[in-house]
């Protein structure tokens, strides 16, 4: 029989407290056509042993990102994390700990919060980070909004490279204030007079991603210059972490805010999530900043503490105050970025820039001697774009059924853009090597 621990008599008095007649009119507000018309297809009931057998016959069609050559980014990226990190958060007093409302009692993690913000500000080129956020499309997000109430403007100018789904959560999350989103269309190269000529006297803000959605790098110095000559910020998106270890920081190029996503360093894919949100500004923005800030102090005795400096989150502060609904950060998913960045060490780091890089333009250089293929990038870090001369999503399954995971097909974020369907967006980090390369090359010639 079915689980189900609720009586006919539980619920009628559950809705009669709340004050409606059926569950059905506590789904009122979800519009009619995106409701499911009755159940889903499943065996009515199963034992564990028989449900865990279906479970696993399904799972076994799954490709292993670790099984075979691997070359898929697009925002979540395969990299070698040390046994080490997952050692050492795995221990009782990380992997337990929650948020540190009591420094007292938490000097542990507010300590390594603190050495995360430290490294975050150095990586970017900012002042000040915060302690993290959920994910780099949520960073990107709150960065918006962050924009709007600093320059009292609401309107927001996206760049047509931004990844997809940081540009559908900025909308969402816009939209829900009314705050007008300017989005470019997609574009191979996204040209910074494109996004300047967008910029006007309403705009609080231009996002950009470098390296973009399409792995092209982007020269921020002129954006920023058109977009503080309007009283605009420039909120610069980093979606691969790992390329501040080569490239020049946004901070250095006069970017106001960055986020990112952290993934990279010591998170591994885990099936897309739970990733890492990074949030750095200028001191001057700082009091707008959400999320939380951990500072460093001093106690009674004159010892060396943390605390809590600023939480303008609504669970600390009045709603009306809070400059963000944030409920937390990403504790230990920055603790195993704080962990493995502090392995890695200054120089440890540009050296695994510097191996994503090489691997990246070896590869593009094998695949631009395949018949047809175009690589579209005139500058990139580990991630670069393909034209093919048959649709990139064909070429991608029939890869696979070569043991070669390719790629991301730019139509499948994309849906409806006919100018992409033969565009493949290739990843590589320091875990491919010269066999999976060459097995690539070797696959895509056989499928062309």
């Amino acid at each position: 029989m079915r689980y189900l621990p609720l009586t006919d008599a539980d619920r009628r008095d559950m809705l009669g407290v709340i004050g409606v007649k059926s569950v059905d009119d506590l789904f009122r507000d979800v519009p009619e056509r995106a409701r499911r018309d009755g159940l889903v297809d499943l065996p009515r009931r199963q034992g564990e042993l028989e449900v865990e057998r279906a479970l696993s016959k399904m799972a076994a069609k799954n490709i292993a990102a670790g099984s075979v050559p691997f070359f898929i980014g697009g925002g979540a990226y395969r990299h070698h994390v040390p046994a080490t990190v997952d050692h050492l958060i795995q221990r009782s007093e990380f992997l337990t700990s929650y948020t540190p409302y009591q420094p007292e009692i938490t000097q542990g993690t507010l300590q390594y919060l603190f050495e995360f913000q430290t490294q975050v500000a150095m990586l970017t080129g900012m002042d000040v980070a915060n302690a993290s956020m959920y994910d780099g499309s949520t960073a990107c997000a709150e960065a918006v909004l962050m924009a709007h109430r600093v320059t009292k403007r609401k309107k927001a100018v996206l760049s047509g490279t931004l990844h997809p789904h940081y540009r559908a959560v900025v909308e969402n999350l816009c939209e829900a204030g009314g705050d007008p989103v300017e989005a470019l269309g997609a574009a191979l190269p996204d040209r910074a007079e494109d996004i300047i000529a967008r910029i006007c006297d309403d705009t609080s803000c231009v996002v950009v991603q470098s390296p973009s959605f399409f792995g092209e790098l982007i020269d921020l110095a002129p954006i920023a210059e058109a977009a503080h000559a309007k009283g605009a910020l420039l909120i610069a998106v980093v979606p691969e972490v790992v390329s501040l270890g080569l490239v020049t920081p946004p901070g250095e190029m006069d970017a106001d805010i960055v986020v990112g996503e952290g993934q990279s360093i010591g998170n591994g894919l885990n099936f897309g999530g739970p990733y890492l949100g990074l949030f750095a500004t200028r001191a001057k923005y700082v009091r707008q900043m959400p999320g939380r800030l951990c500072g460093e102090t001093v106690d009674a005795s004159g010892k060396r503490g943390f605390v809590l400096t600023l939480s303008t989150r609504e669970q600390h502060i009045r709603r009306e105050k809070a400059t963000s609904n944030i409920c937390t950060n990403s504790g230990l998913c920055s603790l195993a970025f704080t962990i493995h960045l502090s392995l890695l060490g200054e120089e440890g780091f540009k050296r695994l820039a510097r191996i994503n890089h090489a691997n990246a333009v070896r590869l593009a250089e094998g695949l631009a001697s395949v018949k047809g293929v175009e690589v579209l990038n005139s500058a990139f870090f580990n991630e670069f774009s393909i034209r093919l001369p048959k649709p990139a999503a064909a070429v991608v399954d029939a890869l696979a059924d070569r043991g070669v995971l390719g790629g991301l097909p730019a139509n499948r974020l994309t849906p409806g853009d006919a100018s992409l369907e033969n565009v493949l967006i290739v990843a590589l980090t320091e875990v491919n090597t010269d066999d999976d390369r060459a097995q690539y090359v070797a696959a895509l010639k056989e499928v062309l």
